[in-house]
């Protein structure tokens, strides 16, 4: 057999896998006579791609060369080199930015005196330790192993889960459907600040009723009864929602001209912020993650130099010990964490897969996930010395100022506390804007975990035109808003919170665990963790992944289908058939788990009786031992 035309066409083929960090090449070198050899250069292989110190090589057959060559396999790709944050401290600002978001601000303090004040922190930490950390630290290592966003993971861990990326990249977008209209809501308070006297102040405006009333302990001539209202209710119902023009999610009513502008404004400023990747967005959020802590501590400092302070305090912290026997209170708490540290959404694994290799993430979990805790601690603090102002100035017990939730305790009770302090203005422009940096980051870390996502499953497509997928994903999420702008927006706003992306995250994360800790492998999973880190995972973290995790998840998700909520906002309740569209939307993005399992064991099946010829290799994992097998069977196929 000729040697000659053999060598050439060998030192000029570029073999190619899927994996990246490696590189093909041929060097010089004495070989016997028989089968090329493959020898493989790099050091021990991991499942991921990647490689560790100790060298390894592996001999296999060899084809003899005039030039006495040999072949060295790596692991390579066509890929440009993965981008990765510029410093740490991006990586770790973002984190928080997305974990510490607005529910850590009007979620977590009225869960807390609702379930018992002090003693709610009990069940709130030990959910923490043993349910939200573990998760958290989990999605931060398999990204940072594998470096894939949350769809193209999956052909690492176990293929027929592929699903579960596909439907988190839906939620995420019901999300950002919802999410973002809050920042208009907020966006339209700011920009009613810049006045002297606040609009929700004074009820002889065009939208107030004849029941309103200004009632603090300085208007001696006012009375308030059960019918009346404040003026920051009716500027936040009449003014900026205008639910009063519908009547139900039956009849939403026209868009609001002036949130479709406020939203736009916001979409724009979260599209130049990712626009170029985690390089970008990296250094925005030294700037929203950061200056919340500063409002915060400013408002908090503020607040407890009011009057009346120490008593919304008392009645934040003051424990009532009876409340833990109640399940609801452990539901409550095993929620909260949940939704706080922000698992399953695919955020994490995209941050954590920009990483260096050999990032501590172990520390990263505990530092960010107990930042995430004690700010959720703090703003307990920030609201409730302001609900104490306010009973102490109208006279009334806290429990009965502090009756409203979810944003109606923002953009009522708290703005209307605001507008009563000494330099209302200024403390209204901080706050406001502080609403909406909380809101940007998690917005900017929703809509990464998707683009990740998307470039790393389709990366020949949408890698080079990042700048216009990214316009068109921004595009898509603002249409989607628009039924959240119109009149009855706002109810839209509470069905998507209650019942489109809560009960299917949960589901998801659930058997993302169980394909993690059963399918993949605890052991395996360690094994990588081990080989990234230096260190094996403790047996408190092997029994949480197992047992723990999937136990904590399946309480929260049985308890929700045991009391489902009685879903109602401000006079409204929500009919049943509202129930149903609720869930049907949730299983519209579960959906795709079960979808795409049917439809890999089909092509499974199909492929093994010959119904489909051939399986692209890009469908599965490659590692250095199947490309040397790969390229040897092209090899003899041209040349034998």
């Amino acid at each position: 057999m000729d040697t000659t035309p053999h060598s050439k066409e060998v030192e000029g083929e570029e073999e190619v896998t899927q994996q990246e960090n490696g590189r093909l090449m041929l060097a010089d070198g004495l070989a016997d006579k028989g089968p090329k050899s493959l020898t493989s250069s790099s050091g021990q292989q991991v499942s991921n791609g990647f490689t560790t110190s100790a060298p390894q090589s592996g001999t296999g057959s060899s084809m003899p060369l005039g030039g006495l060559r040999t072949l060295v396999v790596q692991q390579t790709s066509l890929e440009r080199p993965r981008e990765t944050w510029s410093k740490k401290m991006d990586f770790l600002l973002s984190v928080i930015g997305y974990a510490v978001d607005l529910g850590n601000v009007w979620r977590f303090p009225y869960i807390c005196y609702q379930n018992g004040g002090g003693a709610f922190l009990l069940p709130y930490l030990l959910m923490a330790v043993f349910g939200g950390v573990p998760l958290f630290y989990m999605e931060l290592a398999l990204g940072q192993f594998h470096r894939s966003g949350c769809i193209s993971i999956w052909k690492h861990i176990c293929p027929i889960f592929k699903g579960i990326g596909f439907a988190i990249c839906i939620i995420a977008l019901y999300i950002a459907f919802y999410y973002n209209t809050i920042m208009a809501w907020a966006l339209y308070y700011l920009l009613s600040s810049f006045r002297s006297t606040l609009p929700w102040t004074t009820c002889t405006n065009s939208w107030n009723t004849v029941n309103c009333n200004r009632y603090m302990s300085t208007d001696h001539n006012i009375s308030w009864s059960n019918s009346s209202t404040s003026p920051a209710e009716e500027f936040y119902t009449r003014q900026v929602l205008q639910v009063h023009l519908s009547s139900g999610l039956h009849q939403l009513g026209s868009v609001s001209w002036q949130l479709a502008l406020c939203l736009l404004f916001i979409f724009t400023i979260v599209y130049f912020s990712i626009w170029k990747g985690v390089k970008t967005s990296g250094k925005v959020v030294w700037v929203t993650a950061t200056f919340p802590y500063l409002v915060l501590l400013v408002l908090l400092i503020r607040g407890a130099t009011l009057p009346g302070a120490w008593r919304g305090v008392v009645f934040y912290l003051k424990p009532d010990w009876e409340k833990l026997l109640s399940t609801t209170v452990w539901i409550d708490a095993a929620a909260q964490i949940f939704f706080s540290l922000g698992p399953g959404f695919g955020v994490l694994l995209a941050f954590a897969s920009y990483n260096p290799f050999h990032n501590n993430c172990y520390k990263d979990a505990l530092v960010t996930s107990s930042v995430n805790c004690l700010t959720s601690f703090l703003s307990g603090f920030v609201i409730f010395t302001v609900l104490g102002y306010m009973a102490e100035m109208r006279k009334q017990d806290v429990d009965t100022v502090a009756k409203d939730a979810g944003p109606s305790l923002l953009f009522i009770i708290y703005a209307e506390a605001i507008a009563n302090m000494p330099a209302a203005t200024f403390f209204a422009i901080i706050f406001f804007l502080m609403i909406i940096m909380l809101g940007l980051d998690s917005t900017f870390a929703g809509l990464e975990g998707v683009i990740t996502a998307m470039l790393d499953e389709f990366p020949h497509v949408l890698v080079k035109r990042r700048e216009w997928f990214v316009f068109g994903l921004v595009c898509v999420c603002y249409l989607g808003a628009l039924s959240t702008l119109t009149y009855g927006g706002a109810f839209v706003v509470k069905l998507f919170e209650e019942y489109a992306t809560g009960p299917a995250v949960i589901t998801v994360v659930l058997l993302e665990v169980i394909a993690v800790s059963w399918f993949y492998g605890t052991s395996r999973f360690c094994n990588d963790v081990q080989v990234m880190l230096g260190f094996y995972p403790g047996c408190f973290w092997r029994v949480c992944w197992v047992a723990i995790c999937p136990c904590f998840l399946l309480f929260i998700i049985i308890s929700f289908l045991a009391f489902p909520p009685e879903v109602r906002l401000f006079h409204y309740h929500y009919p049943a058939w509202t129930t149903v569209l609720g869930y049907c939307i949730g299983v519209s993005s579960f959906i795709c788990v079960p979808t795409y399992m049917v439809y890999h064991l089909v092509l499974s099946w199909s492929c093994v009786f010959g119904i489909v010829p051939t399986i692209p290799l890009n469908s599965f994992p490659l590692n250095t031992t199947t490309t040397a097998t790969i390229y040897r069977y092209k090899y003899q196929n041209v040349h034998d």
